[in-house]
Formats: structure tokens, C-alpha cells, sequence
């Protein structure tokens, strides 16, 4: 069972009752976080529907406009609400000029998703498209399409030595362990569709400082029920996806385009309720990408 907690840290000797909280004095920290800060609860009553049109109102709002969004092409920026899966190119960002010079990276995180479309243009474009699946049948590379498939697992921990021991070629890692395991330092973009175990990768991305080697993000988020080791009561893991999300923003991420599908059920926590859909992709660009 996965128990929320909230981040702390020793108070300094003679501290004041005016000292911030850990998180907003990070000079006098120190030490791995073990647990993400949790935001203050979105009304005094702690309830669902108060957590829920907090969650549901901020992950329908850009926060930073991008005038050219596209994944079929460079000049593709039509009809954005249509797509998914959309990076943001305008040129303050970068990613454009990595596409053009071949210097992109995009890492695709899935499960048993068939879809290859927006990796197979990103290559084309000029991507080194790394593709991680335990579902496929084994690890190839198409180098005509600079397009590499990984059978390869992207989990919030990395296997138990004692359990990877017995395996010669354990197929899950961190997304930390695999990076440093391929000598990767950046990724331009990274799209992850992990049915549910979205929350809990990101909140290890988030805990281990590895946002800050990600110019972009692409994540498929689930709503239908609490995800993959996350419990508590309902309000609670609202609350804790929130939290996770404002420490995107805390990272300088910003969030530039919101799909909402319509083709999935239309279930929040397993009831339909608040007008949601139980998916959307949500787009984020690290303002401070360089």
C-alpha cells in the first residue's frame, strides 16, 4: 500500500516559527527527498469534489502559450486540439533547431501500444526515437528511420538485486538507471502512455531530480482509478496527483496543450461524475531547456 506523506526537514537550531516550509528554503536542506510536499487541501472540507474541480480545472488550463505545435511535420501547427500527442516548436525552445540539426532525442515510454505514429514522424523529422516496451518480441533498431525498440520496462524502482540476479537480462529500470545505462544526459522529449503507472514514474522523475534532463514532456494520465500503488481516500490521491503536478511547475515545466478524449469513459474514480473523461495527454515544455 503506498501511504502519502508530506516532505520535512530538521529545523535549524534558534528557528523562528517564521522559518518556510522545506521545499521554499532548499539552501538549508539537505539529503534525498523520499516524498513529494503535498499542496495545502484545495478547501477546509477535504473533499472529493473540492480536490477534484481544483485537479480537473488545472489540468484544462495552458499555462504558456506556443504558436507552432505539430508531431506530423515541422510546419504542422493545424488544428492542435485534434492531436494528442503535440510537441511545441517555436523557437525559444529549442526543439525545432534540434530536429533540423539531428540532434532531438525523444524517448517513448508505452505498453503494448501498437501506435507508432508519432515516433515513426519524429524519426523521420529527424529524431533519435528510443522506444521502450516489454511487449515487443525483442530489441531492434530501424536505422533508415533512426528508430531503436527497447523490450524494456520503465518502472518507479529498479528490480531487487536478489530478484535481478536470477535473470540475466532483467527488463525493468528507472528512467535514471536507463539513462545513465545507454550514457544519455539529455532527452528533448519524452512521451509516456503507462496505463496508471504514470503517477508514480513521475513522482520518481520528480524525486530524483531527473526533470531537469527533459526539455519536454507528453503524458497520458488515467483517471479512472488511483493508479499503480497509489491508495488512500478519494480526496487524498486527487490531492497527491495535484501535488505532483505543481512540482512540474515548481521544476519550471509549463503546461501548453490539454487533450481531453472523449472516446474513452467518462469516469473520475471509477464514477461518472465532474464531466471528466478517465484520459487525457497533457504537454508540458521545461521553460529553463537549454
Amino acid at each position: 500500500m503506498y501511504v502519502l506523506h508530506i516532505t520535512q526537514c530538521p529545523e535549524p537550531p534558534n528557528a523562528s516559527s517564521t522559518i518556510l516550509p522545506c521545499a521554499r528554503r532548499q539552501l538549508e536542506c539537505s539529503g534525498p527527498r523520499w516524498h513529494i510536499e503535498l499542496q495545502p487541501w484545495a478547501g477546509p472540507d477535504q473533499s472529493l469534489d473540492e480536490e477534484a474541480s481544483r485537479f480537473l480545472s488545472y489540468i484544462s488550463t495552458t499555462q504558456i502559450a506556443c504558436d507552432h505545435m505539430g508531431t506530423d511535420s515541422l510546419a504542422t501547427d493545424s488544428s492542435p486540439a485534434t492531436k494528442p500527442w503535440l510537441v511545441c516548436l517555436d523557437d525559444r525552445f529549442g526543439l525545432a533547431h534540434q530536429i533540423h540539426s539531428k540532434q532531438c532525442r525523444l524517448y517513448s515510454l508505452g505498453l503494448g501500444n501498437d501506435d507508432t505514429h508519432f515516433e515513426v514522424r519524429m524519426a523521420k523529422d529527424g529524431c533519435e526515437v528510443h522506444r521502450f516496451d516489454p511487449s515487443v518480441k525483442a530489441a531492434h533498431v530501424l536505422e533508415s528511420r533512426r528508430l531503436w525498440h527497447h523490450r524494456l520496462a520503465i518502472d518507479w524502482r529498479d528490480p531487487h538485486p536478489a530478484v535481478a540476479a536470477q535473470k540475466l537480462h532483467s527488463n525493468t529500470r528507472k528512467l535514471g538507471s536507463i539513462l545513465n545505462e545507454f550514457g544519455h544526459h539529455k532527452i528533448d522529449i519524452l512521451k509516456a502512455d503507462l496505463e496508471s503507472a504514470e503517477w508514480k514514474v513521475l513522482e520518481n522523475l520528480i524525486l530524483e531530480d531527473v526533470l531537469e534532463q527533459i526539455g519536454q514532456l507528453i503524458f497520458e494520465i488515467h483517471l479512472h482509478w488511483p493508479g499503480f500503488e497509489v491508495s488512500g481516500s478519494e480526496s487524498s490521491v486527487v490531492r497527491f496527483w495535484y501535488s505532483l503536478l505543481k512540482e512540474l511547475e515548481r521544476k519550471d515545466f509549463r503546461l501548453f496543450h490539454t487533450y481531453k478524449d472523449l472516446s474513452k469513459p467518462q469516469l473520475f474514480l471509477k464514477k461518472d461524475i465532474f464531466n471528466a473523461s478517465s484520459c487525457y495527454t497533457l504537454s508540458w515544455v521545461n521553460t529553463r531547456w537549454k
